[in-house]
């Protein structure tokens, strides 16, 4: 048993003299007290929930592409060291075969890892997007939507969360969400649509929109685009890259408070996060690192080296928000969009026992995933 005593976000708020109680990776109880176990541990900084990350592709260089075991296990123990205690480990437009080999590994890779992040779900940024809007995406992997395809890769991982990026104009889209609706999170992004087409998407079963202001159509006042479509949505969520590189932020303040319990904060993480700036590779681009912001040779940004404790960290710090509004943003909100916010998300009882310990700074500290301590390094 593990008895964690001190400040804590819980039901929504900051609250003192809070005793969480771990037992075999879950949490067993969570009470305010005075009455503290001397077996207790207690925490100088604040106990939040661990982070969930949507949309991520690698880190420590490794890349989920790269298909290969120690590279995916690699990826799940470096972002829990940065909070990060669950993810939907993302691809990106490629070859059928180098995708089909990316969610097999996933797959076998997704099981049981304490002490690092659990993947939770696999989120396919193309290859059914709008090649004028690739960003740092192999073109020539870009095609048009097919049922059939994305069957065969379901199959591989069949009790994973499905989120899948399309461009809503693109030939087969409309089908494709159709057909999926109720087995995938569709998640409008790498687009031209106009705003219309954008509210149709929505209508058709999107529910999502990937890395907000992004890759997208912008909003004008006379052409909201689909920016506007996100911003006044009912329900649908959308992803926050908050390295102050992929979006100003002040555009951050607003995303979020125009789409309140809406706006998930995401990493969009490739390969060369947490190492130094250099040369590397995004699938067969070649990505130059430096300043904070991973670029291809012309300029054009290429995913981040944005970590989950970081973005929480820029949230409060550039964007101005309040710890207490900002811990839903990388907690709450991403486990409903991964479908396991009935165990994720919260310090609760009964649910896994994962918890990030920030200072005084709002740094990540210390991580316990499903109860076993992260070593930081």
């Amino acid at each position: 048993m593990i008895h964690l005593y001190g400040r804590a976000f819980i039901d929504g708020a900051l609250r003192d003299d809070v005793l969480v109680s771990i037992d075999d990776q879950v949490i067993v109880d969570v009470a305010r007290t005075t009455h503290v176990p001397v077996t207790a541990e207690r925490i100088g900084g604040i106990l939040v929930p661990g982070f969930v990350d949507v949309h991520v592709h690698g880190g420590d260089g490794a890349d989920f592409m790269d298909a290969h075991e120690e590279a995916t296990s690699r990826i799940l123990g470096f972002h829990a060291q940065h909070g990060t205690t669950a993810l939907a480990a993302t691809t990106l437009s490629a070859s059928r075969g180098d995708l089909q080999n990316a969610v097999e590994t996933i797959a076998r890779v997704s099981g049981d890892n304490p002490g690092a992040a659990e993947i939770v779900g696999i989120h396919l940024e193309g290859p059914f997007i709008n090649a004028t809007r690739a960003g740092a995406q192999d073109r020539a992997s870009i095609r048009i939507a097919d049922i059939h395809e994305l069957a065969a890769l379901i199959t591989e991982a069949p009790r994973l969360r499905w989120i899948v990026t399309v461009a809503p104009e693109m030939e087969g889209a409309r089908g494709l969400i159709e057909h999926f609706k109720d087995r995938v999170l569709f998640s409008i992004g790498h687009t031209s649509a106009d705003h219309a087409t954008a509210v149709a998407a929505i209508d058709w079963g999107a529910c999502h929109f990937t890395h907000l202001y992004n890759a997208m159509t912008p909003l004008h006042h006379r052409d909201p685009g689909v920016v506007g479509a996100a911003l006044t949505a009912v329900d649908a969520t959308a992803e926050l890259i908050a390295d102050g590189v992929h979006v100003h932020p002040a555009a951050m303040r607003i995303a979020v408070q125009a789409m309140p319990h809406r706006i998930a904060l995401v990493s969009d993480a490739m390969r060369a996060c947490g190492l130094s700036d250099g040369t590397y590779t995004l699938y067969d681009y070649e990505v130059t690192v430096a300043d904070g912001a991973a670029r291809l040779t012309d300029g054009t940004l290429a995913g981040s080296v944005l970590t989950m404790g970081g973005a929480v960290k820029n949230m409060i710090e550039l964007a101005g928000l309040p710890l207490e509004t900002v811990i839903p943003l990388a907690t709450e909100v991403p486990a409903r969009i991964a479908a396991v916010a009935d165990r994720k998300g919260k310090i609760e009882r009964r649910y896994d026992a994962d918890v990030v310990a920030l200072n005084e700074r709002f740094e990540v500290e210390r991580v316990w995933a499903r109860g076993h301590e992260v070593g930081i390094v």
